[in-house]
């Protein structure tokens, strides 16, 4: 299948005052059409700067951009910024992290809602507030005409994500990119989003790149999944294949640290020991070596090189047969 999005070698680097910050560090991933794939790592991986970089949104200067974005055969990182602008909103939708800082506070939600298919779509403001309302209620808001008059302070947290998820889905992308989208959110609202998401992405046949640290969102929603570390791909394969077969220290460490229900009561959870590294100093070896209980001496002086395990499953990992 031809893949909708294709991401080679991409580079994301910060000058800074304590040297150059590597945020994101030769990532290649690719999404087929109607694919849900999940990019996963801690805070500081460089999942979420990854994605603004696909959208032109990492600001330059400070920021620096290389290698390839192509999404349906053009490459993203070449557009001048009001060819980049017609990409975003039309054909990649993005849900951002935190939808009250994402949300403009003194606008109401028709407007935000209709700014998207008035700039995009050529719509009248009457068709685009008939479409806002289409919109609430396809993503679950009762009373869309009453709703759309009103500000963002007048929506509950899953509400508010509820219209960043109808703003994303306005123009009927082809591919929408969910960051951490239920990080603020209760467990019980975090479902409802998620399927939701779910739910519209494939109705609408668009493929999905879900952000996150959740490993459990992760199982139940997308089908390819991931891993990053220090800026780094380190692991990515199938979801079911990272979660019977792990092969990265990373991965393995990720899903032990998870509560699982197929476990007997009273069993302890292992945590990660040692912190994230500082990326403006990373060493030659592998970033993950000073927290890895699988190293060996050749991790601290090289970077372990992006290789096949299987078909469909690779891993950064001089260990990776052994694990």
């Amino acid at each position: 299948m031809t893949q909708l999005l294709q991401v080679e070698d991409l580079n994301v680097r910060f000058h800074t005052g304590a040297g150059v910050l590597q945020a994101v560090d030769g990532v290649t991933y690719g999404v087929s059409p109607g694919e849900a794939v999940a990019i996963v790592g801690e805070s500081g991986s460089g999942k979420s700067m990854g994605a603004l970089a696909l959208l032109g949104l990492v600001p330059s200067p400070p920021g620096v951009v290389g290698g390839r974005v192509l999404f349906q055969g053009r490459d993203l990182l070449t557009l001048d910024a009001e060819a980049i602008r017609q990409v975003r909103g039309k054909e990649i939708g993005m849900i951002f992290q935190e939808p009250m800082t994402s949300l403009n506070p003194l606008l109401t939600i028709g407007t935000q809602l209709r700014e998207s298919m008035e700039l995009h779509l050529g719509l009248t403001t009457r068709q685009a507030d008939e479409r806002a309302c289409e919109l609430l209620k396809m993503v679950g808001i009762a009373d869309p005409e009453r709703r759309i008059k009103q500000y963002p302070h007048h929506f509950s947290g899953g509400m508010r994500q509820r219209v960043m998820i109808a703003i994303a889905i306005s123009c009927d992308p082809k591919l929408v990119i969910a960051d951490e989208p239920t990080t603020a959110l209760d467990v019980t609202i975090q479902a409802q989003i998620l399927t939701l998401m779910k739910d519209l992405t494939t109705r609408l046949g668009a493929a999905l790149i879900l952000i996150t640290h959740n490993l459990g969102i992760v199982a139940r929603y997308t089908s390819r999944v991931h891993v990053m570390y220090a800026g780094r791909m380190v692991e990515s394969g199938t979801t079911g294949t990272i979660f019977a077969r792990p092969r990265h220290p990373y991965t393995i460490g990720l899903l032990a640290s998870v509560p699982r229900l197929d476990k007997p009561r009273g069993v302890r959870l292992v945590p990660i020991d040692g912190q994230p590294p500082d990326l403006a100093r990373l060493g030659p070896g592998c970033a993950y070596q000073p927290r890895c209980t699988h190293a060996v001496e050749k991790c601290t002086g090289s970077q372990p090189s992006f290789d096949r395990i299987e078909s469909g499953h690779n891993s950064a990992c001089f260990q990776a047969a052994e694990l």
